[in-house]
């Protein structure tokens, strides 16, 4: 999409969603959940150095900010503390509760200790009818959510535009649009929201993965900026927002702009080739890398199998290539005929010894502990040879 001329924009925005902060990742390891937990509250702090280096004149946050109501106070401290390291005054952020952080009693967004941690430029979206000015020709509607779930359409308590309104009109809720692969029922919004309620631009959250409806001549874009950092292998697109240009005739134009740290990807590798092409890349360092080893090799090539192994994954002295490794190497096996054949020159109880193994081989309970010995003992006749 095409950028327009600078004299033309009178409104920057830039629109963000899906922090999740306080997000847990049960399946990794505890220095692996750190990596994964800081490296959100890493990106807040890019997204507000990219509303920075963007002069946008003020910043959207479409809910699930945090992934509970009630985070731990280290969480909501630290989010505080980022606001405070920045002295803004005409830049409002707007912080609206989504289904994971909805609007309730005793939630955050009604913490009065929260609250009064942040900056006066920084804006909860706390009741329904929420309406800020961002500019005299430009106004902003909100719609926190009230619950975890439910099945009103959150844009249908933006008022419709009047007659005469010639403002830029910002809507900015959480939820879903029925366009949406894997639509959820969840505070279902109607596709074409925004032209329903006289918006030019409808902010939203929920889906993790950057999206957007293209604007045409009857319909204004309505984006999903997606997760700043992944959550999850399946997501699509995630790691952005949205900087979102206005121009005098109220057409919205958006780029898209990257700030995540992390990038989650599946890999499966069924050659040594494949192998030691993935330990050469120099992209491993910030993967979220889960990696499925499937081949039967011989004892030479399983012991090359090993070191690139153990240069992805790290030894108690070395951290390894790949930034946070799941791996499964159940797949990984050994040609038992290639260790008869290689250690040949052993004495006759160590022969006897190999075939009892290669026997245990054919056991699925057995198979992995019976081809490390068998893996042994032919790094045993090797150094014998």
């Amino acid at each position: 999409m095409t950028s327009p001329a600078e004299d033309e924009i009178v409104l920057k925005l830039l629109h963000t969603a899906d922090w999740h902060l306080g997000r847990r990742f049960p399946r990794f390891d505890e220095e692996a959940q750190r990596k994964l937990s800081r490296a959100r509250l890493d990106a807040i702090d890019r997204i507000l150095h990219a509303a920075e280096r963007h002069l946008v004149h003020a910043v959207l946050c479409a809910g699930d900010l945090f992934d509970e109501p009630t985070p731990d106070r280290a969480w909501w401290q630290e989010l505080a503390k980022l606001f405070a390291k920045r002295t803004w005054k005409d830049r409002p952020v707007f912080l609206l509760p989504g289904n994971h952080d909805p609007l309730t009693l005793d939630s955050i967004w009604m913490k009065e200790q929260f609250r009064q941690m942040l900056p006066d430029y920084v804006h909860i979206v706390d009741r329904e009818s929420f309406e800020h000015t961002l500019s005299d020709g430009a106004v902003l509607y909100a719609v926190p959510c009230m619950s975890r779930a439910g099945q009103s359409d959150p844009t249908a308590k933006i008022p419709e535009r009047a007659p005469g309104d010639a403002r830029i009109r910002i809507g900015m809720v959480h939820g879903s649009t029925f366009d949406a692969v894997d639509c959820q029922t969840n505070f279902p919004i109607h596709a074409d929201a925004a032209l329903l309620r006289g918006l030019d631009y409808l902010a939203i959250g929920d889906t993790h993965g950057f999206r957007f409806v293209p604007p045409d001549r009857l319909r204004p874009p309505t984006i999903y900026p997606g997760a700043p950092e992944p959550t999850a292998y399946d997501e699509r697109d995630p790691g952005h927002v949205a900087i979102v240009l206005m121009t005098r005739q109220r057409e919205a134009r958006v780029q898209k702009e990257r700030v995540a740290y992390w990038t989650w990807e599946q890999a499966r590798v069924d050659s040594l080739d494949e192998l030691r092409a993935l330990a050469r890349r120099s992209d491993l360092h910030n993967r979220v890398l889960r990696l499925h080893v499937e081949m039967r090799v011989a004892a030479p090539e399983y012991e090359e199998a090993e070191r690139l192994i153990e240069e992805l994954v790290g030894t108690d002295a070395k951290h390894g290539k790949v930034g946070i490794l799941e791996l499964d190497r159940s797949e990984l096996t050994l040609d038992t005929d290639s260790v008869a054949s290689y250690c040949a020159s052993l004495p006759q109880v160590l022969q006897s010894a190999i075939e009892r193994l290669r026997a245990k081989v054919e056991n699925p309970e057995e198979r992995a502990a019976a081809e490390r010995a068998l893996y042994h003992l032919y790094r045993l006749s090797r150094k014998a040879g």
